[in-house]
């Protein structure tokens, strides 16, 4: 599992859930259900204070864990598990983690 922190571009459904991304010049579908939960964060460490009545998005990170594939073949087999976080206030999103990674065959 690798750690990261890097901006990747989210479509989403309906709900709010995502079932797109763009990531390292590709773009993925989102091929399971997404898992939603939250977070805590360090704000005592990435903030230098806590302007007087925030709340949302400063204690927790909302992590959302999705399958995708790569858009161009969507059979593929290989899949990636990766968990998204999206700030609260701006909706961007960024690539937390990434859990498996595709495997390449070799002939």
């Amino acid at each position: 599992m690798g750690m990261f922190s890097e901006s990747v571009e989210v479509a989403c459904g309906l709900e709010g859930q995502p079932v797109e991304l763009q990531w390292g010049g590709r773009t993925y579908a989102v091929c399971a259900e997404p898992v939603h939960w939250y977070e805590r964060r360090q704000w005592w460490a990435e903030e230098q204070r806590a302007p007087l009545g925030s709340g949302p998005g400063l204690v927790d990170h909302e992590i959302w864990r999705v399958q995708v594939v790569p858009k161009e073949n969507p059979a593929a087999p290989e899949h990636l598990t990766l968990d998204l976080v999206r700030h609260t206030g701006s909706g961007r999103w960024r690539l937390l983690r990434i859990h498996d990674a595709l495997r390449h065959k070799t002939a």
